[in-house]
């Protein structure tokens, strides 16, 4: 997204641990005729651009899910970008939008009374949140959208202090308390060694660029 940055993330930082992985879901405005993946495709595709999809800011993992969906599935959607994602669910809410691809966590409790239509996980797997949901994949075979987050150090940090940090970290991930909360917002734990979190910051960096690039996504 940017063309100058006077840091490369992957060059200077040392991979600690991951800690969360969790989905997006695909949420549909119960206006939205809808009921599953291949409906909303076939709605959205004799609606073309008539679809709103809020996102929390261009570039944000909320909006990528969205443009990679738009890819496979071979559809169009015009791209709001919200400054967070208070006022974007609002606005979805509200119907002002139609779709989104927000995280579990942040949407779980509208999906839960009602007032969004989950119609799609974007994991891999269906999120024990939400059993009864398909993946997007079901329908788009091949799709995948994960938001995660893990622990970083500088770059100069030494071994034995990244692996010490790794080994507290992936305890704390093991507690059954935590699992149990992790589970409850949607999440899984990321656990692993450090140089398994650097290959998955290397993997998803390559992946989203090139939809950046197909997209010619530009930071605001």
């Amino acid at each position: 997204m940017y063309e100058k940055l006077n840091f490369n993330f992957i060059r200077d930082i040392a991979p600690v641990a991951g800690v969360l992985r969790g989905p997006h879901v695909l949420v549909v405005n119960p206006s939205v005729p809808a009921k599953t993946v291949r409906e909303f495709i076939a709605y959205a595709k004799v609606n073309p651009r008539k679809l709103n999809m809020a996102s929390v800011g261009t570039g944000n993992g909320t909006h990528l899910a969205g443009e990679l969906f738009k890819v496979m599935a071979g559809i169009d959607m015009v791209h709001v970008p919200y400054r967070s994602g208070g006022p974007a669910l609002t606005d979805l809410l509200g119907g002002q939008m139609q779709v989104m691809f927000p995280t579990t966590v942040s949407s779980i409790e509208y999906i839960r009374a009602g007032r969004l239509r989950a119609l799609a996980v974007t994991a891999a797997t269906r999120s024990d949140a939400l059993p009864d949901t398909p993946t997007v994949a079901e329908s788009v075979p091949g799709y995948e959208a994960s938001n995660w987050f893990g622990v970083c150090a500088p770059k100069t940090t030494p071994a034995e202090i990244v692996d010490k940090l790794n080994k507290e970290i992936n305890a704390g991930l093991a507690d059954p308390k935590i699992t149990a909360r992790l589970a409850d917002l949607g999440g899984t734990p990321l656990v692993g060694s450090p140089t398994d979190f650097g290959k998955l910051i290397a993997d998803e960096t390559e992946k989203w660029g090139k939809v950046i690039w197909a997209a010619n996504i530009k930071a605001d």
